[in-house]
């Protein structure tokens, strides 16, 4: 307990009259009310008037009679210092760092939002404070203590002498008063990216506009996944809003490539054998050991139905096909009216190991080359030509549409076709098949690789292997009622008897059409023409004949360079006339150069 002399050489000073604004506060209320209240306990125990000058007056009443009963108690209780400030103290004390597995939940509960801060957006709460404030008032400048504090001094009345003078000059500056934070014994741990504040920043936003921001963005790399599905974890690359544990131990299943290899290797410049050739024979080896690849080549005329068939894995993944090819070429004649979703859907069902090479169009007529993604450096440009074989040019059902590129060091020209119908326009036929040769100026920017052995009047010997496919509309001779007896019979048996009624094996044993090309052997029923959505043919009056009006013919430069594999028919696929016919192929590539 402070001594009474203390008390009394405190009480001498008049306590300062409060400003409005320090009337404000509770705090400076509490203080100054219990000084007061110090100052009447020391009066009421008999302590002189804080005047010793002025003189005592005698009073010649009784005491004893105007002396009523008094009882002593008990000083209140002080107040405390931290007790004042237990507001701010409780609000700072909640206040603390997270930790990165905090920081991480919380991103992934709520992403930043650029370009603006959203203010009044329920989120998780994510704060870091600055340092604690202390309730010590050692932390208060020294130029602001009680002038009159004495060392040793008793710590209650010397505390609220000076937060109460802290307080009146805070109100005359026109300034909140602040207790000054001491400053730490150690440096404080650094920062990463993610600090947020409620006293800084909100929370969980991002300022695009800041430069900082700016700055930080530059060195965020991202690499995007793998083709080869969600389910594969995300490359080491790729960070998570720049966290403490974003660079995760998780590697892409691609195998890396480095940048000095990438400025090393030569794509413009080289040689057939030179090392490191991106058409060379060591790059062809890597990817083809036995130098052949795998060729998907189809046609169909889907006759202009807009339906097309719920599922075309009998078309492109033909259950005799262990694996998928590397090439996948797809003629369509009197195609649907759109085209994108045909080439849509194709995509979908090779899925996202394949990427659309090319795309070409004549009026009805569609051409889709699709080829392994990892396989795309190796194709040169792909260049197209087309011809049109009706008299009035501007009717495009019937003509040919071409497509020509280079393979590593082998060049391919793929050609669909739709040629004059009706039984007996064989003449016709075989005069859409000359002007096609003659009219298709390919190739264009793409160096011939035999040039000595090109003729100027057919584009077919111009390329290194040539791949013919549509609707020729060959048909069978000798009428309905015999092919109609020959079907009857065993497929082994049938199959042969229909061909020596094929109007096209005929005229390709003249030499009159197709010269050069082969077919690969026939294993299956006629093509045309098919009821919709039936298994019968023609029923209709006009009792067409079932021919063999759909082909595959191939060609190739270079003996046995082209070997078929499989030659058939798809009879699910019943939503046009035509049943669609596809060949697998095995086709030896050789090495090129990668500047002709």
């Amino acid at each position: 307990m402070p001594s009474k002399s203390g008390c009394l050489g405190r009480s001498q000073v008049p306590p300062p009259q409060p400003s409005a604004h320090t009337r404000l506060r509770p705090v400076g209320r509490m203080l100054r009310g219990h000084l007061n209240t110090d100052k009447d306990l020391a009066l009421h125990q008999g302590s002189p008037p804080p005047d010793s000058k002025s003189p005592v007056k005698i009073s010649t009443e009784d005491p004893q009679a105007k002396a009523k009963p008094f009882t002593p108690k008990p000083p209140p209780p002080r107040p405390k210092l931290e007790r004042a400030l237990s507001l701010d103290e409780k609000g700072w004390r909640r206040r603390r760092f997270q930790t990165s597995h905090e920081d991480l939940a919380a991103q992934n509960w709520a992403s930043p939002s650029r370009g603006s801060l959203q203010e009044g957006v329920p989120g998780p709460t994510s704060i870091c404070s600055p340092p604690r404030l202390s309730t010590s008032l050692q932390e208060i400048p020294t130029s602001r203590r009680a002038p009159g504090r004495a060392r040793g001094s008793p710590s209650s009345l010397g505390n609220s002498a000076s937060l109460d003078l802290l307080y009146r000059e805070g109100a005359s500056a026109g300034n909140t008063p602040r207790l000054a934070s001491r400053l730490p014994s150690c440096p404080l741990p650094a920062m990463d990216w993610n600090f947020a504040s409620d006293s800084l920043r909100t929370a969980n936003k991002v300022d695009a506009d800041h430069a900082d921001y700016k700055l930080h963005l530059q060195t965020r790399l991202f690499r995007a996944h793998s083709s080869l599905g969600p389910g594969q974890p995300p490359s080491p690359l790729a960070c998570d809003h720049c966290s403490l544990h974003s660079a995760k131990s998780s590697f892409s299943l691609l195998a890396p490539v480095r940048a000095k290899d990438v400025r090393s290797r030569s794509y413009l410049e080289g040689s057939l054998l030179a090392s490191g050739a991106l058409m060379g024979a060591e790059e062809l080896a890597r990817y083809f050991p036995d130098r052949s690849v795998g060729l998907f080549v189809a046609t169909w005329n889907m006759q202009g139905q807009k339906e097309l068939p719920a599922n075309l894995d009998e078309l492109l993944l033909p259950a005799e096909a262990d694996y998928a090819q590397d090439l996948y070429v797809i003629g369509v004649q009197e195609g649907c009216s759109d085209r994108r979703e045909w080439e849509t859907r194709l995509q979908e069902t090779l899925g996202p190991h394949y990427v659309m090479l090319h795309s070409a169009a004549h009026g009805a007529l569609y051409v889709s080359v699709l080829l392994r993604r990892d396989l795309i450096w190796f194709c040169s440009e792909v260049e197209s030509s087309t011809v049109t074989t009706r008299i009035v040019s501007q009717i495009k059902t019937k003509g040919a549409l071409g497509i020509g590129f280079t393979f590593f060091g082998t060049s391919f020209l793929f050609i669909t076709s739709h040629f004059t119908s009706g039984d007996g326009k064989v003449s016709e036929r075989l005069l859409d098949y000359s002007k096609t040769i003659q009219g298709l100026a390919l190739p264009k920017n793409v160096p011939d690789t035999c040039p000595y052995r090109s003729d100027s009047a057919d584009v077919t010997t111009r390329f290194d292997g040539v791949f013919w496919f549509g609707d020729f509309n060959f048909r069978l001779s000798g009428g309905r009622v015999a092919v109609e007896a020959i079907l009857k019979q065993d497929l082994g048996v049938s199959v042969p008897a229909l061909l020596q009624l094929d109007q096209l094996t005929r005229e390709m044993k003249k030499g009159s059409i197709f010269k050069g090309f082969q077919e690969p052997d026939i294993h299956f029923l006629p093509s045309y023409k098919f009821d919709i959505g039936k298994d019968s043919y023609d029923t209709t009056s006009k009792q067409r004949t079932p021919s063999y009006t759909d082909r595959v013919m191939y060609r190739s430069r270079h003996r046995d360079d082209i070997c078929p594999v499989k030659y058939s028919s798809c009879p699910g696929i019943k939503t046009s006339d035509h049943r669609p016919v596809y060949g697998l192929f095995r086709v030896k590539v050789r090495p090129g150069r990668d500047k002709n």
